[in-house]
């Protein structure tokens, strides 16, 4: 028998694909040094009591309690992180004014360190509360505070993936709140990735550069391309807005004369380690070059209800082979989490298949075949942001790091309840996803390590 570094016995949800959810249940799961499945193992394995019998009693063996199940960590796909203090304000106005009158104003302060450490060890302890275990973050224009963001996941032993953003364009991005100049935003970047590649080195969970523009319209050209070269240079991730609004859609169509999915491919940054958010006018052929290039949609159902004009086609998109994660856009979305976008994005789909307007006939009021199942959306929110940033998390499978939360069903006042003896696993993940709230996640681990455990 194979020795392990650390063995979880208890049930835990998977998904096995878009529409179907592996369970297993009273599994073993045994992890090897680094924090990966090494092995998972049924009970009815002869293997099985083997191993409970080795490991039973001692302090690398954690044993789920009655009511406790296993999901995999989520993975948030979209989060601006210095928005963080400004959650939940200032949502009833368009996108152009709400980033002029509140949000460039907010993110200037970040070149407060102090400021930004507080505002950021909050964020991520609070990301890592709501089981959220890897996360896609922009950060702001300042080199500095974007890396003390990385340092704060690596401490705190969240997988990040953190961005320095880049706003050089002197006419479209205030003068209190843009690069000093391209060459300068291009220096910061490159000098940006090699420092967060050299602290990727000493964490375990892992923490990634981010080439990060924020949308076409805060940049110029010269830096676009020059992004491009650097995501080619350092084989780095990319993320950026891409056809959100219609003020965004319309404002690239006529500076440059195509849709952002093309004038982001031809600057270098469509590539399979490319995520782009929002997507919410994405003709065919922007769709048909996402699925080319292996780019992926970051959906923010929340967000795109109060910013984008429109809902997502979610269903299509994955159909014709565009990895798709979710994400909560903090602060355009007013929800760190996850479970809130899990929910909104089936309720949207709804919205989407079934439409709005009252008075118009059924047959005309929607678009059809556009909705999608909890389950799907499960899928979304754990092994789609996976497979989007091609790492191997996402799922409770062997080989994948062991990134999980437990939720528990018993949480003293929770609205989560299973009524009658016949437990239907199936229902039961059903309600974790509707009716579950923050207080049943009682512990999340990430790379095998425990981030996270709620007092009782």
């Amino acid at each position: 028998m194979d020795s392990f570094d650390k063995v979880f016995r208890g049930t835990a949800f998977s998904s096995k694909s878009p529409k179907e959810v592996n369970i297993f249940k009273d599994y073993l799961f045994c992890l090897d040094a680094e924090g990966k499945i090494q092995r998972s193992v049924s009970p009815q394995e002869k293997v099985y009591q083997e191993i409970l019998d080795a490991y039973t009693g001692e302090s690398n063996f954690f044993v789920l309690e009655e009511g406790q199940y296993f999901l995999p960590g989520f993975i948030d796909l979209h989060i601006h992180a210095p928005q963080w203090a400004q959650a939940g304000l200032a949502m009833a106005i368009p996108l152009e004014d709400w980033l002029d009158a509140y949000t460039f104003p907010l993110e200037a302060k970040f070149s407060d360190l102090s400021f930004a450490r507080e505002i950021y060890e909050d964020l991520v302890a609070t990301l890592l509360a709501n089981g959220t275990t890897t996360a896609l973050y922009f950060a702001t224009v300042h080199k500095e505070a974007s890396y003390l963001l990385a340092q704060i996941c690596a401490e705190k032993g969240q997988r990040g993936l953190v961005g320095k953003v880049v706003m050089d364009h002197t006419e479209e991005c205030p003068a209190y709140y843009r690069d000093k100049d391209t060459q300068k935003a291009l220096d910061d970047t490159e000098a940006f990735i090699l420092s967060v590649q050299e602290l990727n080195k000493i964490t375990k969970q892992g923490v990634y550069p981010v080439i990060t523009p924020r949308f076409i319209p805060s940049c110029t050209e010269e830096a676009l391309a020059g992004l491009g070269k650097l995501a080619e240079k350092y084989d780095a991730y990319i993320q950026s807005h891409c056809s959100e609004s219609d003020w965004e859609h319309a404002f690239v169509k006529e500076r440059l004369h195509k849709h952002d999915a093309f004038a982001l491919n031809d600057f270098g940054l469509l590539r399979d380690k490319a995520v782009m958010a929002h997507c919410t006018f994405l003709a065919d052929e922007d769709v048909a070059l996402f699925a080319e290039t292996g780019t992926a949609i970051a959906h923010c159902p929340i967000s795109n209800v109060f910013f984008s004009n429109g809902i997502l086609p979610l269903a299509r998109f994955k159909a014709k082979g565009v990895d798709i994660g979710l994400g909560t856009d903090i602060s355009g979305g007013f929800s760190p989490s996850l479970l809130d976008n899990v929910k909104q994005a089936v309720i949207s789909s709804r919205m989407l298949e079934e439409g709005v307007d009252a008075t118009l006939p059924a047959e005309e009021r929607g678009v059809p075949d556009s909705r999608i199942t909890i389950n799907e959306a499960f899928y979304f929110a754990t092994a789609g942001g996976g497979e989007s940033l091609s790492l191997p998390i996402g799922r409770i499978e062997e080989g994948y790091c062991w990134d999980v939360q437990v939720i528990d069903i018993k949480t003293p006042g929770s609205k989560l309840r299973l009524f009658g003896r016949n437990v239907n696993l199936e229902e039961v993940l059903q309600k974790i996803l509707y009716l579950s709230t923050p207080e049943n996640i009682r512990a999340v681990w990430v790379q095998g390590e425990k981030v996270h455990a709620r007092p009782r």
